[in-house]
């Protein structure tokens, strides 16, 4: 009986360190097939991104598209009101009537009714001054209240002063075509008639900018304001994103470049259509003190860096979209 107890005690204590044995040899298996998994870098597709924006301050009267349709150049975007502008546009196209009626009289020679046409032109660009001080006086109130920049009451204080000086000038015109011009007075007067020319063009290019067209293709990814709503000078109405012109970006650090460099190609798989992309480096750069860094030892003897790391798709992936995720072992 007591050699029977000592063979179970002997069996109980050879299982358990066999048992002890197949999990030593398990630990040191998993430590070395399972605890040393590649590391990963994951990226994120992009693309460029067009901001469209307008040179003149005014107030969204339509949208013509909405986030996620897609946009071809020339497409109609957005229009625009500027009421100041147009305003602007009948008192230079009046200034410039008036110095081209002036310019051909002078050129034509003083007659009785020349003398009445420039009297005429005189008294138009005294309506179109005082159109204009309206204008800037009410531009003037809205810059007092907050409601306009200061350049946009300056603009039209220009306007008003430009106004001004094309009463005088007229006036003097007027005086000039009852005593008859000379040859420096005919070439001042073509020389006003153009300058006011010049100024309507102006005007008219502002005016262009309330329609705002689309100068690329693209996706329409954001809108900004709503019908309605004030834009100001500048301000970005709508984002593009170029979709022809994506590209993959990493934040990758130093040891992990393994060399690599621009011109280089290598693959990163992609969750979305769990297949792997090949992508060509094309650009390479430190971003900086204020990236991310990591010691090599705990007593820090040097810091690696992080670069950013941008390479484009080397096939068309029908799909790829800016935001999608991009996976590099």
């Amino acid at each position: 009986m007591s050699t029977s107890k000592k063979e179970q005690e002997t069996n109980i204590m050879l299982g358990v360190l066999v048992f002890t044995i197949i999990v030593a040899i398990v630990g040191v298996l998993g430590y070395f097939f399972l605890g040393q998994d590649k590391e990963v870098i994951q990226g994120e597709v992009d693309s460029d991104n067009y901001r469209v924006s307008s040179k003149v301050a005014g107030r969204v009267v339509e949208l013509r598209v909405k986030e996620g349709d897609y946009v071809h150049v020339g497409d109609t975007l957005a229009i625009l009101e500027a009421p100041e502008i147009s305003a602007q546009e009948r008192v230079t196209q009046a200034t410039s009537d008036a110095a081209k009626a002036v310019s051909d009289m002078t050129h034509n020679g003083t007659r009785e009714e020349m003398i009445q046409s420039a009297y005429q032109t005189y008294q138009q660009a005294a309506a179109a001054a005082t159109i204009s001080e309206k204008t800037y006086m009410r531009m003037q109130h809205l810059f007092e209240e907050g409601v306009i920049s200061q350049q946009k009451r300056d603009e039209a204080k220009a306007s008003y002063d430009a106004a001004k000086a094309l009463v005088a000038s007229t006036r003097e015109q007027w005086k000039m075509a009852q005593k008859g011009a000379r040859d420096e007075e005919k070439r001042a007067a073509s020389e006003q008639a153009r300058a006011a020319r010049s100024t309507v063009d102006v005007v008219k290019s502002l005016l262009k900018e309330t329609v705002q067209i689309s100068p690329v293709e693209g996706e329409v990814s954001d809108v900004y304001p709503l019908e309605g709503e004030l834009v100001g000078m500048g301000s970005p109405i709508m984002s593009i994103d170029i979709l022809k012109n994506m590209w993959g970006f990493f934040n990758v650090r130093e040891d992990q470049l393994k060399g690599m460099k621009v011109g280089d190609v290598f693959t990163a798989y992609s969750p979305a259509f769990q297949k792997n992309i090949r992508m060509k480096v094309y650009y390479i750069k430190d971003q900086g003190s204020y990236a991310a860094w990591k010691a090599t030892k705990n007593t820090g003897r040097y810091d690696l860096k992080t670069l950013e790391v941008k390479a484009k798709p080397l096939d068309k992936i029908d799909g790829l979209r800016p935001g999608m995720s991009l996976i590099v072992k």
